[in-house]
């Protein structure tokens, strides 16, 4: 039997985006913890993506209105640390300072990408 029929998944692309949003979910808690919860606005972006998987996975129509809000969350928290980061060090100046700049951008991407398809699959959604 197929992973897709087991799971009940109706669209790859809102499994990949289903998962990008867990990922990121779980990564922003691992943060926190190891910051010992010093960055409080980062709770309320790792509880919205761990809830959009859930609804995106589920193909539900309020998860359409999550991907947006946090398009534009997730855009106005990385955003500015991404352009703090590369004005205080030069974009590959460590190794360590290329990772965090790299992640910045792939998780902008992640999050226009899942934006474009999920607003243009938004009639799927129930």
């Amino acid at each position: 039997m197929a992973l897709k029929s087991k799971l009940k998944v109706e669209s790859l692309g809102v499994a990949v985006f289903s998962i990008f949003y867990a990922i990121v979910g779980v990564a922003i808690i691992s943060i926190l913890v190891l910051s010992n919860f010093t960055i409080p606005h980062m709770v309320v972006l790792a509880f919205l993506s761990l809830i959009t998987a859930y609804g995106l996975f589920r193909m539900k129509k309020w998860a359409v209105l999550l991907t947006i809000i946090l398009f534009f969350l997730g855009t106005a928290f990385s955003a500015p640390l991404l352009y703090h980061s590369i004005m205080v060090e030069p974009f590959f100046s460590s190794l360590e300072t290329s990772l965090v700049n790299l992640t910045l951008i792939g998780y902008m991407i992640g999050l226009f990408a899942a934006l474009l398809y999920v607003a243009a699959k938004r009639e799927n959604f129930q």
